[in-house]
């Protein structure tokens, strides 16, 4: 499946891109928005991505060929974004951005083992690098940690539930089966009206796997002490623990960087109607922006 980039008109309009500016995407994915971001600081901006998906970085520069000598991408992972600059001789940066997003490319890869709705191991893991997987959280994990992990990382009021009829199943081999236990474990009558049952359990158990939160604080903390001054960071969200950790960090008056923030809005930027029409899975994306005033 394509890869639908989301909020790409709000993204452009809060960066601004400019020729001769420096870029840094630290969810490069597909390369759909820092193929934008290039376009609109041509001839001579220049864009560092990262991803941890070494396949995602193979599909961008696919779609980045065309801007050669102006984009430089690496497989690793968003928070090494001081030690990149440092390799690239980059002081300051013009735009900063990530996209908190599950691709549509990892979705639809049953073999990565994010997606529910077809089978695959439990895996979850955006970097195979990684050692820990949904298989050792899933059949290793005590009860009662998983039972905080599904409700601090995936807000599943059905928690104790859960944990419970996983634990009483293992050992758990695939995607399906964690999924309809899910399923079992939560009454029908409380299923949500618009998303799978096992939707917060798999979310939970990704960040957990991939440490995602933590690395988004870490992120957060560092990242605006490399813009320039009036460079913008910009975020995008898509449950409310990344946008709770996004909204505290750009309003926060002693920031960790010692830089100062103004956020662009005071509200998350949300997708037009035209867009979700077009992505329904963009509807519950939000982005925030904040501007280095100091």
């Amino acid at each position: 499946m394509r890869h639908v980039p989301v909020l790409l008109k709000e993204v452009l309009e809060v960066i601004a891109p400019k020729d001769r500016g420096r870029y840094f995407d630290g969810t490069v994915g597909a390369g759909s928005h820092a193929r934008a971001i290039l376009e609109k600081s041509s001839p001579g901006g220049l864009l560092a991505g990262t991803d941890l998906d070494d396949g995602a970085i193979k599909e961008a520069r696919k779609t980045l060929s065309s801007y050669k000598g102006r984009f430089f991408l690496f497989n690793s992972c968003y928070t090494e974004i001081v030690s990149i600059c440092q390799s690239l001789g980059w002081e300051e940066l013009d735009g900063i951005l990530v996209d908190l997003g599950l691709s549509s490319m990892l979705l639809e890869d049953g073999p990565r083992g994010f997606s529910f709705r077809t089978e695959g191991p439990l895996d979850m893991r955006y970097s195979s690098k990684e050692a820990l997987s949904a298989y050792e959280v899933v059949n290793k994990y005590p009860r009662e940690r998983l039972v905080s992990i599904l409700r601090d990382y995936g807000e599943e009021r059905f928690a104790n539930r859960i944990a419970g009829a996983i634990v009483s199943r293992r050992p758990l081999n695939t995607t399906k089966q964690l999924a309809e236990i899910v399923s079992m474990a939560i009454p029908r009558r409380y299923w949500p009206k618009r998303i799978h049952p096992a939707t917060r359990t798999f979310q939970a158990i990704r960040i957990e796997v991939n440490k995602e939160l933590d690395r988004l604080k870490d992120f957060l903390d560092i990242a605006p002490g490399l813009l320039s001054h009036n460079g913008v960071i910009a975020v995008i969200s898509f449950h409310s623990l990344e946008d709770r950790i996004v909204k505290q960090s750009f309003k926060d008056r002693n920031h960790p960087s010692g830089v100062t923030l103004k956020p662009v809005s005071n509200k998350p930027i949300r997708p037009s109607e035209k867009e979700l029409s077009q992505n329904p899975r963009a509807r519950s994306a939000r982005l925030r922006a904040a501007r280095r005033t100091n």
